[in-house]
């Protein structure tokens, strides 16, 4: 199927999101009519300029307030559709979306709508264009898709369909199943949008919140399926109005469109993408470090229980290893600041069937640095710009460091990673959602709101099947003003462990001071023994239960370099969380240890 997209869901300007548009693989556009409006190029140089560029034009939109109960307003709305159809001529383009009225004036009877749509459906068809009626979710009479089908059935024109917006269908109480049973030539035209579930205003929503798909909560795939069910075979175009999108640099954007609908046609099977290997875990994590980072995180992982297993051969980077956890420190960094994950790897049963799917999701794999002799790891980039290295548990990375003659040991107890906690800026929350989905098949396993001490923060758990590779991935969601906390966007790495007691008492690393007053509360809501919550509060560890009663236990440790922090996690069985509701408890502690050392 041919691919488009709206141009509204682009920044720039028409020129801008044109090229956009074409460098990103898109068949063709949707044609807001503002970027026309406010566009220097006439209809015609924008006609040859989607030419050069290899764009269709798919639609023009929109048409508002066609119909009207006032024999006047509605001869001015066609005498506008005349001019309208003129500028499409000069474009090229035959189909224009009409959207149900939501004027004071607009038509309650579904007879007389489907007159006036005749009448002019007729003048479209006299320039040989046609009319894709839409039910917008907010119209002041026709708002869901079964009225504005029983419309365009009884108005009975052939140069009349629909226009099915996933949104606009989704977002109401009707049950789209009816839309496999549509006439098969009759739906003109499909767009597609993404969103979570929200409880507001319907207008609001679709205007600030629709997501490329795969991105929210909507049953797409399932849609779609109804859509083609019904015959449809035009384009699949998105059509998303989000206030960080239209603020975002439109090549970026436009590329993670691109791969929100090659992953929904992998889902559709109308496109196959290269099968997702089982990732069997995390090989290492990688932290750039300078002078002054490098040091306190060196004493942090000794403290941890970690050795100093492995200097490289050519680089400035060494391995520390505990059990099957590895944590690279990588001191070749070009601008000195606060340390940061700045890699990290996983093992896949097939890597190169891996980096075959990361390359068709537009996110090409580079190879590393390397000196003749040394192992060849391959890399993806994250939309925060962390690389991804992806390995096989086979590939023997590590005979790239020289032994320093410590073994790794048992340490403190510590198995393996269990996860990493991803900070991601503010505009590419939702694109680190689907990259980490479409390109490492990582499931979204919930999204948690919580209040924090310096605002309202978003995580998203993500994990592939088997659980062997787990991603935390937090966001503030509100853009920070002048006064923020020191430590901006921390990353850590979380570490296993099946006693985290024992692992408690022989960390020589002081673990994050909990208050009192969480040991009380704590007490309270779970009706938890009065000894064991002085064990845990004696180690400073925190607990949560989900409501199928699994159980956690975690510590944390104070931000070291600036910018990190470690966390030690027991899983009981069945427990599939990241402890979310203990995150303000330790945001507040670390920034306390911080002021008061």
């Amino acid at each position: 199927m041919r691919r488009s997209i709206a141009t509204v869901c682009l920044s720039g300007t028409l020129d801008d999101k044109l090229t956009a548009a074409a460098a990103a693989g898109f068949d063709g556009i949707e044609l807001f009519e503002n970027d026309l409006v406010v566009s220097p190029m006439a209809p015609a140089e924008v006609r040859k300029r989607c030419a050069d560029l290899g764009l269709s034009i798919d639609l023009y939109q929109p048409f508002r307030d066609l119909d009207s109960t006032s024999d006047g307003h509605f001869r001015k709305s066609l005498d506008r559709a005349e001019r309208k159809f003129d500028v499409m001529a000069a474009l090229g383009v035959n189909t224009v979306l009409v959207c149900s009225s939501v004027a004071p004036d607009a038509v309650a009877d579904d007879s007389r709508t489907a007159a006036q749509l005749t009448e002019l459906a007729e003048r479209a068809d006299h320039h040989g264009m046609r009319i894709a009626y839409e039910a917008l979710a907010w119209g002041r009479h026709v708002s869901t898709w079964d009225r504005s089908w029983r419309i365009v059935q009884q108005a009975g024109h052939p140069a009349l369909g629909l226009c099915l917006d996933s949104f606009h269908v989704l977002s109401r109480e009707v049950s789209p199943a009816g839309i496999a049973g549509i006439t098969p030539g009759k739906i003109f035209f499909l767009q597609l949008a993404d969103a979570p579930h929200l409880s507001m205003d319907v207008l609001q929503w679709s205007r600030h919140h629709r997501l490329f798909p795969g991105q929210g909560a909507f049953d797409l795939s399932g849609f779609v399926r109804l859509v083609l069910a019904a015959g449809y075979d035009g384009p699949l175009s998105l059509e998303v109005f989000n206030d960080v999108f239209r603020q975002s640099d439109p090549a970026r954007t436009a590329i993670d469109a691109m791969r929100s609908l090659i992953a929904l046609e992998d889902d559709l099977g109308t496109r196959r993408l290269p099968d997702a290997p089982e990732l069997t875990g995390h090989a290492f994590t990688e932290f750039a470090v300078d002078g002054r980072s490098g040091p306190e995180l060196r004493t942090a992982l000794r403290g941890l229980g970690f050795a100093h297993t492995g200097q490289h051969r050519t680089k400035p980077v060494e391995l520390w290893e505990q059990g099957a956890a590895r944590i690279v420190l990588n001191s070749a960094v070009t601008h000195p600041g606060p340390a940061a994950i700045s890699a990290f790897a996983v093992t896949s049963a097939d890597p190169s069937r891996s980096l075959a799917r990361a390359e068709a999701l537009l996110a090409p794999a580079h190879p590393n640095v390397r000196e003749p002799g040394e192992a060849e790891l391959a890399a993806i980039t994250a939309p925060d710009g962390t690389s991804v290295f992806v390995t096989h548990p086979g590939d023997d990375w590590r005979s790239d460091f020289l032994p320093t003659g410590v073994p790794a040991g048992e340490g403190a107890g510590l198995l393996a990673v269990d996860h990493l906690g991803l900070a991601q800026p503010f505009d590419h929350f939702d694109e680190a959602g689907l990259f980490y989905h479409s390109v490492l098949n990582l499931d979204h396993l919930a999204t948690e709101e919580y209040a924090a001490p310096f605002g309202l923060m978003r995580s998203r758990a993500i994990a592939n099947p088997s659980r062997a590779v787990r991603l935390a991935l937090t966001v503030a969601l509100l853009r920070r003003g002048d006064w923020a906390p020191a430590v901006a966007d921390p990353q850590h790495v979380a570490f296993s462990t099946t006693d985290i007691i024992a692992t408690a008492a022989a960390l020589t690393v002081p673990a994050l001071p909990v208050p009192d007053n969480y040991y009380e509360d704590l007490a309270a809501r779970f009706a938890l023994d009065a000894d064991f919550v002085a064990t845990l509060a004696a180690h400073g560890i925190l607990y949560d239960r989900d409501p199928s009663g699994h159980e956690l236990l975690h510590l944390y440790t104070p931000v070291f370099g600036g910018r990190v922090f470690f966390e030690i996690v027991e899983r009981r069985p069945g427990y599939d969380r990241f402890g979310e509701p203990n995150a303000p408890v330790r945001m507040a502690a670390q920034r306390h240890h911080r002021l008061n050392p």
